[in-house]
């Protein structure tokens, strides 16, 4: 039914015009991707190719978010995207979904269909991808959302910490500029999505990376290198010399590298979809075990935490645990020993690294 806009002369205004309008206004145009727009490294080799390929897909996902009426037409959009990119277009549908559910105060209507619909089996993505809207909308996850799962919650501040590197870079990468007043499990999550910005921002490239990150604080080291180890895996760009090096620069951060990589790993697998080459290769490189038992330590240093409630302290140690997998499974092998983790005072509990149980 038509109805007036005060100030618009005498034409009625529709829902569906209101509806196009806004559409328009949320469309995200996908030059916003292109590395030298962006002044990010750029490097000859298909990594650059790669790279800006997941941020097309991305935004891709994020305007069919906006533009489908229903679950099943965005479900439709995302299904004809290509399997090894669709993720990254899954994560864009949820920074949209998450976009127009804090818009229109629905309580995380639209993101809830979206996992219980066609992300379903990218519940790591999405809920990055909510990340990414609270970092559209300068607040701080999780404000107005009730959807998704309460322990994958705190990958929204990784979404953030991404978005903030990629669009704010000049202050975030180049000023290392961090929020006040953040808890320290909100920090290191945020400076893991941060990292696998940096990913994007270094063209993969492993001298460059490791430059980058001693530029940061001692103490936000190992968070960056989890983030560069999850963004190696899942969306790739380095040839096997690059990884050997990548792993070299991390040094002491090594074992972060690796649970990094290990997340990448259980995303990649919970999809369903065939696993890309690249994330066989590097997973082996950057965690000295197939992708498979990468992803299985995840789950199992799940498991070992036991039923307790999703807070901060929580993925903390769901984090320290897959860490203590990688470090158990490499206890014998020189070259693979775990090195001591320099750490915030705050931290403390998350770099520590006590015997654990061997990984058979």
């Amino acid at each position: 039914m038509p109805f007036w806009v005060p100030g618009t002369g005498t034409l009625p205004v529709t829902c569906g015009d209101l509806r196009s309008r806004a559409v328009r206004l949320l469309r995200q145009d996908m030059r916003q991707v292109d590395f030298g727009l962006r002044r990010f490294r750029l490097r000859s080799g298909p990594a650059r190719k790669r790279l800006e390929d997941s941020g097309r897909a991305f935004l891709e996902g994020f305007n069919h978010s906006v533009d489908a009426r229903n679950t099943d037409a965005l479900g439709t959009a995302l299904g004809s995207i290509t399997e090894e990119l669709r993720g990254f277009a899954v994560e864009g549908a949820g920074m949209g979904s998450a976009l127009l559910d804090l818009l229109t105060w629905s309580h995380g209507r639209r993101m809830r269909e979206l996992l219980e619909g066609p992300g379903a089996d990218y519940p790591h993505l999405v809920h990055v991808g909510a990340g990414w809207a609270f970092g559209r909308l300068r607040l701080r996850p999780w404000l107005g959302l009730r959807a998704g799962d309460p322990l994958l919650h705190w990958l929204a501040w990784d979404g953030f910490g991404f978005y903030q590197g990629f669009f704010d870079s000049d202050r975030v990468v180049a000023g290392q500029r961090v929020e006040r007043g953040l808890a320290p499990g909100q920090r290191a999550v945020r400076d893991q999505g941060l990292g696998r910005c940096l990913w994007f921002h270094e063209c993969a490239e492993p001298e460059a990376l490791g430059l980058r990150v001693v530029e940061f604080p001692p103490w936000r080291r190992a968070d960056l290198w989890s983030g560069i180890g999850l963004a190696a895996v899942y969306a790739g760009g380095a040839n096997q010399d690059e990884l050997r090096a990548l792993v070299e620069a991390a040094g002491d951060h090594r074992a972060h590298l690796a649970q990094g990589a290990a997340f990448a790993c259980a995303a990649r697998l919970r999809a369903r979809t065939p696993l890309p080459e690249h994330c066989g290769t590097a997973a082996l490189a950057l965690t000295g075990v197939p992708a498979q038992t990468a992803a299985d330590w995840t789950h199992t240093a799940l498991l070992d935490l036991g039923p307790a409630p999703h807070r901060e302290e929580r993925y903390r140690q769901w984090r320290a645990g897959i860490r203590r997998l990688w470090a158990d499974h490499h206890a014998f092998d020189p070259a693979g020993a775990p090195q001591p983790v320099e750490g915030s005072p705050t931290t403390d509990t998350e770099t520590a690294t006590p015997r654990f149980r061997r990984s058979r």
